[in-house]
């Protein structure tokens, strides 16, 4: 089906909050490459957190001021100076191996602020980033 056909199927008077097309048709039909952002106040200062957080220095820099992180193939989080609305992010990052993520973090020198445990058994870690963003990372239940 082509893309523009994705939005044909809808009442002409409702505005749908989603696409009729189950996802696995939805993602059929277009290429998916995912960038979560993050704006953050100082560039540098916050270059310098987020290679410690993600223990690398970024895949690539778009511009001066932004420095992108591809975590998975086709998954990026960046990071951009901007003037105003820091601090608002709120990006969770999934991962196979929890525990190991949080220690591999932890001997980077930064510890998260909250750590969660879901109903489902779900694990998450939050750490806050100097602006305020919040970037988690969650992991799967334990195994018994």
């Amino acid at each position: 089906m082509p893309v523009a056909a994705l939005w044909t199927h809808r009442k002409p008077t409702a505005r749908p909050t989603r696409p009729e097309l189950a996802a696995s048709e939805y993602t059929a039909a277009v290429t998916l490459e995912l960038f979560a952002g993050v704006p953050v106040r100082d560039y540098a200062r916050s270059l310098a957190w987020y290679e410690r957080l993600l223990g690398s220095p970024p895949t690539f820099l778009a511009t001066p001021t932004e420095a992108v992180w591809e975590l998975a193939e086709h998954r990026y989080v960046y990071i951009e100076e901007r003037t105003g609305g820091v601090g608002h992010a709120l990006v969770t990052i999934f991962v196979d191996d929890f525990d190991g993520q949080l220690v591999s973090i932890a001997t980077r020198g930064i510890e998260p602020e909250q750590l969660e445990t879901y109903d489902n058994g779900v694990r998450k870690a939050t750490f806050g980033d100097p602006d305020g963003n919040q970037i988690g990372f969650g992991g799967g239940p334990l195994e018994a």
